[in-house]
């Protein structure tokens, strides 16, 4: 299945926030999303998951989900967003609860996910009682449990420390490794971004256009070796070059607004 962006405008008001955004996120394709604070990252991602209707153009899905997904959109947010009343395990199974599932056939769902997850030996525990990592993975495991064809995103490791974002990087990598989950991942860290994505797409200061699309020409396994770390810091160079003088003026902005 694949996730279409089909000339996306979006203004709130009088304030123009999109301007004519295309693209196509191919089944199980890794697409992330960067660009200047304020151009728009996070309402196009709202967008393309139906959460908010464009002004102009059309987030459309096109192709049949896989025959085993119950939501092929799913999110994962920066702030967890999880039930604090309910357990890991309640939380991971709350997205199955309308589906036609029985007991067993949710509680096999959510045993996968949390496997997945490395969750399993915490189900009966509550958000409280987690690290932001931790949280985060229950996050995860939920989109996981509904079989999504496409991760949307939404700077799912800026709330966290450095060696909990490694972490959970890793296991995003290895979420996606064989290919049957795409993802739309929207992140101002740039090294997320070459880690992680098949391809980049830059946006411009707000109105955000496309500024380029930078392919990454490396598998996610590749990435990891000791000898791809100088590209990958060339690459990260490279993103840093399209943004910088862009970003810079969007911080003025918004230190003089």
């Amino acid at each position: 299945m694949d996730l279409i962006a089909d000339h996306v405008s979006h203004r709130f008001g009088t304030l123009a926030v999109l301007d004519d955004v295309s693209f196509i996120v191919g089944a199980g394709e890794v697409v992330a999303i960067v660009g200047p604070s304020g151009c728009g990252k996070s309402t196009l991602l709202s967008i393309l998951g139906g959460l908010l209707r464009p002004a102009a153009g059309a987030a459309e899905l096109r192709g049949a989900p896989p025959a085993d997904s119950f939501n092929p959109l799913t999110f994962v947010f920066q702030d967890f967003a999880l039930l604090p009343w309910g357990t890991v395990e309640a939380n991971v199974e709350f997205p199955l609860l309308h589906t036609a599932l029985s007991a067993d056939e949710r509680r096999a769902l959510v045993d996968d996910a949390l496997r997945r997850t490395g969750l399993s030996d915490f189900r009966a525990t509550y958000p409280k009682q987690l690290s932001g990592g931790m949280r985060q993975r229950v996050g995860i495991a939920r989109a996981l449990a509904v079989r999504p064809a496409i991760l949307l995103m939404d700077e799912p490791l800026s709330a966290l420390d450095s060696q909990t974002r490694e972490l959970l990087m890793e296991d995003f990598i290895r979420l996606l490794a064989d290919g049957t989950m795409g993802a739309i991942y929207v992140t101002h860290n740039l090294e997320e971004a070459v880690r992680l994505a098949d391809r980049i797409v830059v946006l411009s200061r707000r109105p955000g256009r496309i500024r380029e699309v930078v392919n990454i020409p490396m598998t996610r396994s590749e990435r990891g070796g000791i000898e791809a770390r100088g590209k990958l810091v060339a690459l990260q160079t490279e993103l840093w070059a399209l943004i910088r003088n862009e970003a810079i003026d969007a911080e003025r902005e918004v230190q003089d607004a």
